[in-house]
């Protein structure tokens, strides 16, 4: 698998980052790249496009409903239904997502119609939940945030060894034993840090760089990048305390990298 950054920026896009969005692609045993889009926050359509063609990719997966994690859908559904492809008649892209994330797609559009979301083939996934996108295997986790919003494990074959490697990425969340149990023994997670180095939280909203840290050691996971640090907020202090609390070197997601499981 390969994991590029589109998009980090946490609660809104930035100067520098589109909001949540990361793409991920896989190879299946006959050389066909399959790709599945992990977000599709604020900003991230135009920048997704130096990627990939998001009117081809396989699956969309969505954490939850806040805009800079979903709004995008609809520029997406814009481009499927009026950009280049619009005559080929593509089959609705497969969506999955909490319940009520295909009547954000509506909102979001300003809509009065459900077109916008037709587009989309939505299943909405809850604890527990699987799927299998081509080479992916997905399972989800519910996570703790203020609305319905679910983190998600991606397995699939690596582009390092032989074997399968696996991502969790833990979407907007609290930490919480749903999501520590969906990360256990991962290769890479994925972690959110909204409250980046502040000392203390609200609860059920954000992780901050030291719950995040601290998952990633209980989790005993191979590898942390941390994520969704807001863009007015300098994310040193952020990974200084994430390294802190998980006991080694931390990634920051930046826009652009890609990194090889």
């Amino acid at each position: 698998m390969r994991l590029t950054v589109v998009g980090s920026a946490g609660s809104t896009a930035g100067p520098d980052s589109p909001a949540s969005c990361y793409l991920l692609e896989a190879d299946d045993a006959a050389g066909r790249t399959w790709r599945i889009v992990l977000d599709l926050g604020s900003g991230a359509i135009g920048p997704l496009q130096r990627h990939c063609d998001p009117t081809r990719v396989d699956a969309v997966l969505v954490s939850h409903g806040h805009p800079d994690h979903c709004a995008d859908l609809a520029a997406l559904s814009v481009l499927r239904r009026y950009g280049p492809a619009a005559d080929e008649e593509l089959p609705p892209l497969p969506l999955y997502g909490p319940e009520g994330l295909d009547r954000r797609i509506v909102q979001v559009s300003g809509s009065e119609d459900a077109a916008a979301a037709d587009t989309f083939d939505f299943t909405a996934v809850g604890d527990g939940d699987t799927a299998a996108v081509g080479p992916f295997s997905l399972t989800w986790a519910r996570a703790w945030h203020p609305v319905p919003a679910v983190a998600v494990r991606v397995a699939g074959p690596s582009a390092i060894t032989e074997g399968a490697t696996t991502l969790v990425f833990t979407g907007d969340t609290d930490r919480c034993d749903d999501v520590l149990g969906l990360a256990r023994g991962c290769d890479v997670l994925l972690a959110e840090a909204g409250w980046a180095h502040s000392r203390v939280n609200p609860e059920g909203i954000h992780m901050n760089g030291t719950q995040a840290g601290t998952l990633a050691r209980d989790a005993g996971v191979g590898e942390l990048i941390v994520t969704h640090v807001a863009s007015w907020v300098d994310p040193a202090a952020t990974l200084e305390l994430a390294a802190v609390a998980y006991g080694a070197p931390v990634a920051l997601a930046t826009p652009g990298e890609t990194h090889v499981l």
